[in-house]
C-alpha cells in the first residue's frame, strides 16, 4: 500500500485535486490544499500547474512532513478529506454512433480490413484505422456501419465525435472534442478537468481498461487526431477523413467509387428491379454522372423513371455530389430554392426553422415544412433524430453557396447573412437575460426584441446550450463581415454559459474575438468574461492580463461596479494560484472602489450583495494565510447577509458556501465539534438545490467529523 506521505502519493493527491476543479467542491478542495501546503512548507508556495511542478511541491512537503509528525498527521487527515477532488464514479458508457443506413452496398474488403485491425493481437501499438474517401463516397457511413455490425467486439460501448475538419462550422479544438467523448463515457461536465492537458489524461485513464470503439469523423491532420489515440489494448480508433494524411500509425482503408455493378445493385435496393429494368435507356448516363458516389445515387434514384436526364448547369465541375445537388435544386419551388441558397452562406453547424425564417423573412411554420422537404430531397440532413435541426453535407453546401452568389448577388447574400446574425444575436440576448435576470453583466434586450419567453431559467440556459456552437460561429462571422457591434453583443450573451455551464474551451475563441473588438463600456465587460474562462481553463498568465485590462477599461469608462468586479476577478485568480496575501489585497481594493459609489453610479443596487461576496472572499484569503480567527469574523459577516431571514439577501446557495468555508476553518484546527453543526446546516440549506457535488463534499467532511 502506498504511503500517503510519500512524494508519489502527495503528488497524486495534488494532481487529482487539480483535475477536479470543474465543480464547486473541486475548487474548494484546491483552495484548501493551498492553505495546507502553506502550513506544511512554512511559506507561500505558488500553485503548481504541471506534473513537474506538482512533484517539486510534493518533495518540499515530504521533507517537512518527515521532520514533524504533527504535520504528517495533518496531511493524512486532509488527504482523506479531499479524496479524489470531489469526483464520483463515471456512469455507464453510451453507444453514441449515428444511425447506420438500410442499404449498404459493397465495401466488403474495407469491412474486412477494419475487422482485422480491430481484432489483431495487442502489441503496444494503438489499434487504429484511417478511412478516407471523397465527399459523398460513404467513408463516414462505412465507419458507422462497421460499428453497428461489430457491436460484439466492443462490449463497453461505441463512441463518436465529429472533429469538423472540412465540414460545417470549422474544426473543433481538442478540448471540446475530449469533453464530447468523456460525456459519452459517462463523465458529467462537473467532473471534467478544466484544462485540455488534464482532459486528455482523464480520457486515456478512463478508456485504459475498456473494450471500446472510438470513431473520429471529419479529421484533417495527424496533430488534430493524436490526442485521442491510445495504446489501450481494448480500444479501436477509426479516423475518417476526406484525404489520407501522414503522421499517424494507422491502417489505411480507402473508400472509392462503387463499380457500375454495385451502383446498379444500390439503385435496385432503393427502388425495385422493375424500375431499374425499365430505365435501360437512361441508366448508363445516370451511372456515369453519379460517378460511383452512394450519395449521388441515392439523390438521383427518383430520376430512373424520367425519359431523359436534365442537362447539367455550369459549376458542378464533374463532381457527383454537386451534380446531384444541382439536379434536385432545379426541382424546387422558388421559396424552397431561396431557403436552400441563403442558409448555405455560412457553415452553421446546425440550424432550425426559427433562424431560417428570420434569414428568409418567411413564416416559421412554412419554413419548417420546406426544411423537411429539402431533407427529403437529400439537400439537407437531419441533425439528430427529432430535433428539428438540419445541416448541409459539405459538397451540397458548396453548391448552394455558389448558386446563391450567382442568383442573389453579393448584396442579396450580404443582407441575408446579416439577418441570420441578427437572429442569433436576438436569440442569445433574450435567452441570456432570462437565464440570469439579476446579472448586470447580461444586458436586457430592447422590449421590441425580447424574443421567445422561456418556461424558467433552466429552459433559457438550455436554449443557449443548444445554440452554443452556432453562437461561436456567429461571432466569427460577424467579425469577418465587419460587424463588431453584433459580435460584441453575441459575446456579452455568453456569460450564462460561462457561469452556469462551463464550456470554456468552446467559448474561448469567441471571447478572444469579443475582447479584441469591444470598445467603450463593453471593453471591460468582455475582458472580464475572457479572464473568467482563461482562469477556469488554467491559463493563468493570460487570465491576469485580461483581468488587468478589464480593470483599466472599467476605470477609464468610470464604471465603478465593473472596475470593482474586475479587481475581484484578479483576487479570485490569486486564490486559485495560492497567492493569498495578494488575493486579500485585491479584495480590499475592490471594496474600496465600492465605497466610492453613489446614487448616480450604475449598479448601486447590487453593492450590498457585492460587499457580502467580498467579505466571503476576504475570509477565504485569510484562511489561506492561516489567520483563521479573522477569517471566521469575515465569513460570519457575509453569512449575516446571505442567510435567509438574517439580512437583506436570502441567498441560499451563498449561505451554504459560506457555512462550508466556516466549517473548513474549524477543520483546519481539527476542531470537529465546531465544524459539524456548520456542515449539517449547510447540508440542510442545500436540500432540493441540485448541488450534488457540494453535498458530496459536505458529506465527506461530515463523515470525517463523525469518525475522528
Amino acid at each position: 500500500m502506498l504511503d500517503p506521505t510519500s512524494v508519489a502519493a502527495i503528488s497524486a493527491v495534488l494532481g487529482a485535486v487539480g483535475a477536479g476543479m470543474a465543480n464547486e467542491a473541486g475548487k474548494w478542495a484546491w483552495e484548501s490544499t493551498g492553505g495546507v501546503v502553506r502550513r506544511i512548507v512554512g511559506r507561500e508556495v505558488p500553485a503548481p500547474a504541471a506534473q513537474d511542478e506538482r512533484d517539486d511541491v510534493a518533495r518540499m512537503m515530504h521533507e517537512r512532513i518527515h521532520e514533524d509528525p504533527r504535520l504528517a498527521a495533518h496531511w493524512r487527515s486532509f488527504a482523506s478529506r479531499v479524496g479524489d477532488g470531489g469526483t464520483g464514479p463515471a456512469g455507464p458508457v453510451r453507444s453514441n454512433l449515428p444511425a447506420s443506413i438500410r442499404f449498404f452496398t459493397d465495401r466488403k474488403e474495407a469491412m474486412k480490413r477494419l475487422r482485422r485491425e480491430a481484432t489483431r493481437r495487442a502489441d503496444g501499438r494503438p489499434r487504429a484505422a484511417l478511412v478516407h474517401g471523397p465527399d459523398g463516397m460513404g467513408s463516414s457511413t462505412l465507419a458507422v456501419h462497421f460499428g453497428a455490425q461489430s457491436a460484439e467486439l466492443f462490449p463497453d460501448g461505441r463512441i463518436y465525435a465529429d472533429l469538423g475538419g472540412g465540414r460545417t462550422g470549422g474544426a473543433r479544438d481538442s478540448g471540446t472534442v475530449l469533453r464530447v467523448l468523456l460525456r459519452q463515457l459517462g463523465v458529467p461536465d462537473e467532473e471534467m478537468p478544466p484544462a485540455t492537458e488534464q482532459l486528455g489524461e482523464s480520457f486515456h485513464r478512463r478508456v485504459a481498461d475498456l473494450e471500446l470503439l472510438v470513431v473520429l469523423d471529419h479529421a484533417y491532420s495527424a496533430s488534430q487526431v493524436r490526442p485521442f489515440l491510445t495504446s489501450a489494448p481494448g480500444v479501436f480508433t477509426v479516423v475518417v477523413a476526406r484525404n489520407p494524411f501522414p503522421g499517424i500509425d494507422a491502417v489505411r482503408v480507402p473508400v472509392g467509387p462503387l463499380t457500375d455493378k454495385d451502383a446498379k445493385r444500390l439503385l435496385t435496393d432503393i427502388t425495385d428491379k422493375s424500375t431499374v429494368a425499365a430505365a435501360r435507356a437512361t441508366l448508363p448516363s445516370l451511372l456515369a454522372r453519379c460517378g460511383g458516389s452512394p450519395y449521388a445515387l441515392r439523390a438521383a434514384a427518383h430520376q430512373l423513371s424520367a425519359p431523359t436526364l436534365p442537362p447539367r448547369g455550369a459549376g458542378t465541375d464533374g463532381d457527383p455530389v454537386r451534380g446531384a445537388a444541382e439536379d434536385n435544386y432545379r426541382l424546387l419551388a422558388p421559396e424552397s430554392a431561396r431557403l436552400y441558397r441563403l442558409m448555405a452562406l455560412r457553415g452553421w453547424p446546425a440550424f432550425d426553422a426559427a433562424i431560417a425564417a428570420r434569414t428568409t423573412g418567411d413564416d416559421p411554420a412554412a419554413t419548417a415544412e420546406r426544411l423537411e422537404d429539402l431533407a427529403d430531397r437529400m439537400l439537407l440532413e437531419h441533425h439528430g433524430s427529432g430535433t428539428g435541426r438540419f445541416h448541409y453535407r459539405p459538397g451540397v453546401r458548396a453548391h448552394a453557396e455558389a448558386v446563391a452568389i450567382r442568383e442573389d448577388g453579393i448584396a442579396g447574400c450580404s443582407a441575408a447573412l446579416g439577418r441570420t446574425l441578427i437572429a442569433y444575436a436576438d436569440l442569445a440576448a433574450s435567452a441570456a437575460h432570462q437565464a440570469l435576470p439579476e446579472s448586470w453583466r447580461v444586458p436586457a434586450p430592447p422590449g421590441d426584441r425580447a424574443g421567445q419567453r422561456y418556461e424558467d431559467r433552466g429552459a433559457a440556459l438550455g436554449s443557449l446550450l443548444v445554440e452554443a456552437v452556432n453562437l461561436v460561429e456567429a461571432v466569427r462571422c460577424a467579425e469577418e463581415s465587419g460587424d463588431p457591434v453584433t459580435a460584441v453583443r453575441l459575446c456579452r450573451a455568453l456569460w450564462p454559459l460561462q457561469l452556469k455551464a462551463g464550456h470554456h474551451e468552446m467559448l474561448l475563441p469567441a471571447l478572444r474575438t469579443g475582447a479584441r473588438l469591444a470598445d467603450g463600456p463593453d471593453a471591460g465587460a468582455l475582458q472580464a468574461q475572457l479572464a473568467h474562462s482563461l482562469t477556469e481553463t488554467g491559463r493563468w498568465e493570460e487570465a491576469e492580463e485580461a483581468a488587468r485590462a478589464a480593470a483599466r477599461a472599467e476605470e477609464s469608462a468610470g464604471h465603478k461596479r465593473g472596475h470593482a468586479s474586475a479587481v475581484e476577478f484578479l483576487g479570485l485568480l490569486r486564490l486559485r494560484q495560492w497567492r493569498h496575501q495578494e488575493a486579500y489585497d485585491c479584495f480590499e481594493e475592490a471594496g474600496g472602489i465600492l465605497d466610492t459609489m453613489g446614487a448616480q453610479d450604475e449598479g448601486t443596487g447590487d453593492v450590498p450583495r457585492a460587499e457580502a461576496l467580498l467579505e466571503r472572499h476576504r475570509g477565504r484569503a485569510l484562511r489561506g494565510l492561516g489567520r483563521r480567527e479573522e477569517a471566521r469574523r469575515r465569513l460570519e459577516t457575509a453569512l449575516s447577509y446571505f442567510r435567509p431571514g438574517d439580512g437583506a439577501g436570502g441567498d441560499t446557495y451563498n449561505t451554504a458556501r459560506t457555512l462550508t468555508d466556516l466549517a473548513e476553518t474549524w477543520l483546519d484546527e481539527e476542531n470537529t465539534g465546531a465544524a459539524l453543526p456548520l456542515i449539517e446546516a449547510a447540508i440542510t440549506t442545500l436540500d432540493d438545490q441540485r448541488a450534488e457535488y457540494h453535498l458530496l463534499h459536505l458529506r465527506r467532511m461530515r463523515d470525517r467529523c463523525v469518525t475522528s
